[in-house]
């Protein structure tokens, strides 16, 4: 049925080891199964050795109908690098400063900035939807939030958001600037008062990242995106029922983004992140999924 794959990060070699040990073999120009589909939960590119092959590879798949795919933040954050902020002469919708330059130029570096093979990976990346909503399993990169994925609906084709509107609806501060923020980046939701962290880069942080897929009822404690170590500094103040979708029921849901590291695990029975750090010294993996109602571990496989 479906094979999701987590983010790759131009690891095309690791990519292609997967895609072997899943039964995929190259055939016509692109990678194939002759019974299952891929699916990409974004991020292919950044950081990584393979940019391009990457890219070039997923893309393959995709035109050939033997891959689906969900766009990543760093898709989004590469088609905001490159879209000019028409308020802003010189401008543009993601800053040109060191610190997003440095997260960006591995890809810039390998495509060549402004380059023809530069501007055909952008289309590609306007083309790839936010969200797949299939008949047995749902698929986004960072966050299945109903409440933004229906602020977001009216304004995409197939899908996708066409790179015209994305002037208007990333704009900061715009409801639709949030919810695509949600969606590819995760959620996010201020600390009880007075609490605060430092982060690895020793900056003062209000906010934390939500564990999402969790029960209601979790508590900050529980549901914080955190190093172990800063856990214990978090409260055990619950965090409002509206922000945790694990006891929603329905369908399975797949997704990336979250830096797990160790052996693949599920994070609930209907929720599974496929991102387990392949390029922080982790595994590229992917999730075998035939249509059960509840997931287990045991689908997991990864290449190595």
């Amino acid at each position: 049925m479906y094979d999701i794959i987590g983010d790759v990060h131009g690891h095309a070699e690791a990519l292609r080891a997967l895609l072997g040990k899943l039964g995929y073999r190259e055939r016509g120009g692109a990678w194939r199964h002759p019974e299952r589909t891929a699916i990409f939960v974004g991020d292919l590119i950044d950081r990584g050795p393979q940019q391009i092959e990457t890219v070039l590879l997923v893309r393959a798949m995709v035109d050939a109908g033997s891959a689906l795919i969900t766009l990543g933040n760093h898709e989004y954050n590469a088609l905001m690098w490159a879209t000019p902020d028409p308020d802003r002469p010189g401008a543009f919708m993601r800053r040109h400063d060191d610190t997003h330059r440095n997260q960006h130029k591995a890809f810039l570096g390998a495509v060549g900035e402004n380059s023809d093979l530069h501007r055909e990976c952008l289309r590609f990346f306007e083309s790839i939807p936010l969200w797949l909503d299939l008949p047995y399993l749902r698929v986004v990169h960072a966050c299945w939030h109903p409440a933004m994925l229906e602020r977001l609906r009216p304004y995409l084709v197939n899908g996708a958001l066409p790179r015209e509107h994305l002037i208007k609806l990333a704009r900061k501060g715009t409801e639709t600037e949030e919810a695509l923020e949600v969606l590819v980046k995760g959620l996010e939701e201020k600390l009880p008062h007075p609490v605060s962290f430092l982060d690895k880069d020793g900056k003062e942080r209000r906010e934390v990242r939500l564990r999402w897929w969790l029960e209601p009822g979790a508590t900050f404690q529980a549901a914080a995106v955190i190093s172990e170590e800063l856990r214990e500094l978090i409260p055990e103040t619950p965090v409002r029922n509206s922000l945790l979708f694990g006891g929603e029921g329905g369908l399975p849901i797949f997704f990336g983004h979250y830096w797990m590291k160790g052996e693949p695990i599920l994070m609930s029975p209907r929720a599974a992140c496929v991102d387990w750090s392949i390029a922080a010294g982790g595994v590229l993996a992917a999730y075998r999924f035939d249509g059960e109602p509840v997931l287990t571990a045991e689908r997991f496989v990864t290449a190595v």
